[in-house]
C-alpha cells in the first residue's frame, strides 16, 4: 500500500514452501498482503487413480463426491443415517463433497483418508460454477448402479438424482478453498441446505464468509495444545492457537453451529473438565461426541481398540453434559454418536433455514 494505492506483489513462494503453508502464512498475516501463488499444477495422476479406485468421482482438479456407507443403508433398507435422525436431513438425498480432496494443513491419526500423496503447489482453482455440474454428474454415475438392484427403493433412488442437502466434508480442509463462500451460496441457491465441517485452523476465513453454511461443525479432537500435537499432527506450530481464534468467533455467527468431539479411545478421550471449558467458549449450538471408526487408510494408523464403543461416548457424554449444561437429547448407537443440546427443543432443521 503506497499513498492509498494497492500493489500486488507477486512471488512464487511454491519453491520453498508447500500450498498449506503459505495460505496458514497468509491467515497468521491477516491477508496483509495478496499473494499469487505460481505455477498451477493438475492433480497427481498417481493420486486421481487412487481417488477413483476408492469410488470418488472427480469434478475438476481439486473437488470431489463420493457416496457414503449410509446412501446404501437408505436406497436398499429405509434405514437413515444418524443426520436424519437429528435433524431431519433426508439421507438419500445428501451429496457427501469437498473442494479439497487433498489438500489439508492436518494429518490425523485417525482420518480415513488417503494421505501419502500430498499436494505441494497450489492446484487450478475452479471456480464454484465450473464444478458444480461435475458433482452432480458424479453423483448420479455413483447412484447408477442401485437402480437394478430389486432391494432399492425405486421412490428414494428417484429423489436421489436431485440433492437437497450438501456435506462440505468428506476429505481435505474446505476452508483452504478460495471459493467456499461462493460455492456455500451457489448450492443454497440451488434450495440446498449446507453442512460445513472443519478443523477450525482458518478462522479468518470462516470470518470472510459472506454465505454462511446452514450448520457449521467444527471437530475439535483434542482437549488440550499437547494432545493435539501428538494426535492432528498439524502443518504449523499457530494450528492451535487459530483453533482456539475459530472457537471464540463461533458464538458472533448468525447460523447453527456444532462442536464435534471425534473421540479415540486411549489418545483423547477423558479430559472433560478441558473439553467443557472450550466448549463454554464456542457456545455451539450442539455438541457431538463421536466415536473415532476403524475405517479406510487410518487402519495403517490405528486399531479397532481405538474405536470406542457407544456406551463410552454415553458416558463421555453425560460427564460432559453436568459439566456444561448441555443436555443429551438424541443419540444413535449404530453411529456411537450423541447428541447434546444447548437448550431443550426442536433440533430439526426447518424449511426457512
Amino acid at each position: 500500500m503506497i499513498d492509498g494505492t494497492f500493489n500486488p506483489i507477486r512471488i512464487d513462494f511454491t519453491k520453498f514452501l508447500s500450498i498449506i503453508h503459505i495460505v496458514c502464512f497468509a491467515e497468521i498475516c491477516n491477508y496483509k498482503y495478496s499473494v499469487f501463488i505460481t505455477p498451477h499444477v493438475n492433480m497427481d495422476p498417481e493420486l486421481r487413480r487412487i481417488l477413483e479406485k476408492q469410488h470418488y468421482k472427480l469434478s475438476g482438479e481439486h473437488s470431489g463426491v463420493k457416496l457414503c456407507h449410509w446412501m446404501r443403508e437408505k436406497l436398499l433398507f429405509g434405514r437413515p443415517c444418524y443426520k436424519e435422525k437429528f435433524y431431519g436431513i433426508p439421507t438419500h438425498r445428501c451429496l457427501q463433497m469437498t473442494p479439497t480432496v487433498n489438500q489439508c494443513n492436518q494429518s490425523c491419526l485417525f482420518c480415513w483418508r488417503y494421505q501419502g500423496s500430498s499436494e505441494s503447489k497450489r492446484p487450478k482453482w475452479n471456480e464454484p460454477e465450473n464444478i458444480y455440474e461435475g458433482l452432480i454428474e458424479g453423483q448420479r454415475q455413483l447412484l447408477s448402479g442401485y437402480k437394478g438392484d430389486q432391494r432399492t427403493d425405486q421412490e428414494l433412488w428417484k429423489e436421489a438424482q436431485d440433492p437437497m442437502q450438501v456435506a462440505i466434508s468428506l476429505s481435505g480442509e474446505p476452508t483452504l478453498y478460495p471459493y467456499l463462500s461462493d460455492l456455500i451460496g451457489l448450492f443454497k441457491s440451488k434450495g440446498a441446505t449446507v453442512f460445513l465441517v472443519t478443523n477450525g485452523t482458518m478462522p479468518k476465513a470462516i470470518e470472510k464468509l459472506d454465505d454462511l453454511p446452514t450448520q457449521l461443525y467444527v471437530t475439535l479432537a483434542a482437549p488440550n495444545k499437547e494432545v493435539y500435537k501428538k494426535l492432528c499432527i498439524p502443518d504449523s506450530i499457530s494450528s492451535w492457537d487459530r483453533l482456539m481464534e475459530t472457537l471464540a468467533l463461533l458464538p458472533s455467527l448468525n447460523t447453527r453451529t456444532v462442536v464435534r468431539h471425534t473421540l479415540v479411545q486411549d489418545w483423547n478421550l477423558g479430559w472433560e473438565k478441558e473439553y467443557a471449558k472450550l466448549d463454554l467458549t464456542a457456545e455451539p449450538t450442539f455438541i457431538e461426541p463421536k466415536a473415532y471408526v476403524f475405517v479406510g487408510y487410518s487402519r495403517t494408523r490405528m486399531t479397532i481398540g481405538n474405536m470406542p464403543s457407544h456406551q463410552t461416548i454415553r458416558q463421555f457424554s453425560e460427564r460432559l453434559s453436568d459439566l456444561t449444561g448441555y443436555p443429551i437429547v438424541n443419540e444413535m448407537d449404530k453411529s456411537r454418536v450423541v447428541l447434546m443440546a444447548q437448550k431443550e427443543g426442536p433440533t430439526l432443521i426447518s424449511t426457512a433455514e
